[in-house]
């Protein structure tokens, strides 16, 4: 029987939990998320693993996690234990591609798969991301230019987008 590691610790943004398998990190928990929560995603994506509290085994993820919400890192290195249909790790993928500091739109994500019509699809496999942080869904936004749907909510989705376009404005970068 696999085993998933769970761990729950406080961040610039609030309490977040994590799960990880021997694979990787497999799931992300935000402060005031909305949607089924840990339990809902491991009954529908992990139904026969055993879960156990576990902080050692998530050391390193939680480390990168806490430095990327107080501005110290742009990029993690850390395994991903990746789980949905095929879309919607199509989707994620291409997610995991946007550089930090910039964003992408539903349209531009959705051609970006191959499917240039199926940007309210790609707004669901996006909503779907059981990683969030670290496959950056916070970087997707409507054609308008608009904040749309995250899972942690909007206030901290512009949270986010502005600590890396003010940690892209201090390394020189242009946007």
């Amino acid at each position: 029987m696999d085993v998933m590691h769970t761990a729950d610790f406080e961040t610039p943004v609030g309490s977040i939990r994590i799960a990880s398998t021997e694979k990787g990190l497999a799931y992300v928990q935000l402060p005031h998320a909305n949607g089924r929560g840990f339990d809902g995603w491991r009954v529908r994506h992990a139904p026969d693993v055993k879960v156990k509290r576990g902080f050692e085994p998530n050391r390193r993820t939680i480390a990168q996690i806490v430095e990327f919400l107080e501005g110290k890192r742009d990029v993690f290195d850390i395994p991903v234990d990746l789980r949905g249909t095929p879309f919607q790790l199509a989707v994620l993928e291409e997610v995991a591609r946007i550089p930090f500091g910039e964003t992408r739109t539903y349209g531009e994500v959705a051609e970006a798969v191959g499917r240039p019509t199926a940007s309210r699809a790609v707004g669901a496999a996006n909503g779907a991301n059981p990683v969030s942080l670290v496959v950056p869904c916070h970087r997707v936004i409507a054609s308008s230019g608009h904040l749309q749907g995250y899972g942690g909510g909007l206030e901290l989705k512009a949270r986010l987008l502005a600590m890396e376009r003010s940690h892209t404005a201090r390394q020189g970068r242009l946007l």
